[in-house]
């Protein structure tokens, strides 16, 4: 039989916890809109295009970036893919891209190199890729705007919502994708 944890006085209960989770993203939310380019994009032309048949616009792309950030908390597990069984990172991006836009990006952080277009890291607008890593990247996250990024980092930890220009993530190799 399970027990459900009993409350202390120091843990939040879980409706504090969705509350907390409901607030943050709610502030997220005011930080994306006041962030997100709005007007005729920089280079005109038509947008990012996924899959080689759709081009993101920006309410897509703000709706990648509220669904990842909405995700946050969740927790990581290899392979996983949905909410309930937990994410790893192109299972966090596949689940988020599938449900804001209705396409998602290879299944892999390897593969997710070739999706898209390369854009200068400079350059990144909301709802674009950060790969990490070398020649091959190993890790992968979803660009929320402001320098942040929302990703599943590791093993027992959770989805999170972190800076490029963090101590660990600004001495990494990263690219960035637009699909």
């Amino acid at each position: 039989m399970y027990d459900a944890p009993v409350p202390t006085s120091s843990s939040p209960t879980t409706s504090q916890q969705w509350l907390l989770r409901l607030l943050s993203i709610g502030a997220c939310l005011l930080f994306i809109g006041c962030a997100s380019p709005s007007g005729p994009r920089q280079g005109g032309g038509p947008g990012p295009v996924i899959g080689g048949t759709s081009t993101l616009t920006a309410e897509q792309s703000n709706s990648i970036a509220i669904h990842a950030l909405g995700l946050v908390g969740t927790p990581y597990r290899y392979g996983g893919n949905t909410p309930d069984g937990g994410f790893d990172c192109s299972g966090l991006i596949g689940y988020v891209y599938l449900n804001s836009v209705g396409e998602s990006p290879p299944r892999t952080v390897a593969r997710m190199t070739a999706f898209g277009s390369p854009v200068a890291v400079s350059e990144l607008r909301t709802g674009d890729l950060v790969l990490f890593g070398s020649s091959t990247p190993s890790h992968a996250g979803i660009y929320v705007g402001n320098g942040r990024f929302v990703h599943a980092p590791s093993t027992g930890g959770v989805v999170r919502l972190d800076r490029l220009d963090g101590v660990y993530w600004s001495r990494q190799t990263v690219q960035a994708r637009r699909p």
